[in-house]
């Protein structure tokens, strides 16, 4: 097994092709022809994963964000991301990054917001052209009070709390999401008829919406981190008896910590 085949395999249910123009989707560091022990998964690559990686006999890391962002002008082992560049090229670690690629494609991250909240008749939100596009807008089964779809979000995110606009008169059916930060599709929500949308990294100024609409800010990482388990379904369904793991730590690794 090769980098190649792992990248093959996950650019086909995502290509790299269609990421933003401003992303850095596809193979951060390592060779595509080097050999692959076995791939471990996560939604971010640091110092920390690369130890797991190497601890639990695998030498390519498959992660939802890249490592490599922004261009490096110096890697300081005293920065995270030079951390783990560092750790990773003295390990032999390959990594590749699946990131807007596998937000722009209907069964990623925004598909995967929809399924967890049971949308019905799921369309993509914002589509670029057929197939492709940021985000998703449903149904849910049935009409939902605030109060009502405020506990589903809650509970099927996994959250204690949760940031929103001013709660709405009446009762809610479409609901738009999109995972990350989806503060640029607010708009896109609002014409697509939905009460509810979610997302992350909502701004104090965007919670001013329109009456009969309403914002919620699931977080980041809550939004997105499903993805990790879907890129693992990809390489074991394509690769079934070949080692593919998810990081023991994926439950703890939200950087943000609320106190």
């Amino acid at each position: 097994m090769r980098v190649s085949d792992i990248v093959r395999a996950i650019e086909e249910f995502a290509p790299a092709s269609i990421q933003e123009s401003w992303d850095n989707t596809g193979l951060q560091l390592g060779s595509p022809g080097q050999e692959v022990s076995g791939v471990l998964l996560a939604l971010d690559c640091t110092a920390e994963l690369v130890e797991e990686a190497v601890r639990r006999g695998c030498n390519m890391i498959v992660t939802h964000h890249p490592l490599i962002f922004h261009p490096l002008s110096r890697i300081d082992p005293d920065n995270p991301v030079g951390a783990a560049v560092i750790a990773a090229i003295r390990s032999g670690v390959a990594v590749y990054s699946a990131h807007t690629s596998a937000d722009k494609v209907p069964d990623g991250v925004s598909g995967a917001m929809a399924a967890r909240l049971g949308l019905q008749n799921v369309r993509i939100l914002c589509e670029e052209v057929p197939g492709v596009g940021l985000g998703a807008v449903g149904e849910l089964p049935e009409e939902l009070s605030v109060s009502e779809a405020v506990a589903l979000v809650k509970r099927v995110f996994g959250l204690s709390c949760l940031r929103t606009s001013a709660p709405i008169e009446g009762k809610i059916r479409t609901v738009a999401v999109c995972g990350g930060s989806g503060s640029s599709l607010i708009g896109d929500a609002l014409a697509s008829g939905a009460q509810l949308y979610l997302c992350g990294d909502i701004s104090y100024h965007h919670f001013f919406v329109p009456e009969g609409f309403m914002l919620a800010d699931v977080g980041h990482f809550e939004s997105e981190v499903q993805i990790v388990e879907i890129l693992h379904s990809v390489i074991r369904k394509n690769f079934p008896n070949f080692v593919s793991l998810v990081s023991e730590s994926i439950g703890e690794a939200n950087p943000v910590n609320y106190l």
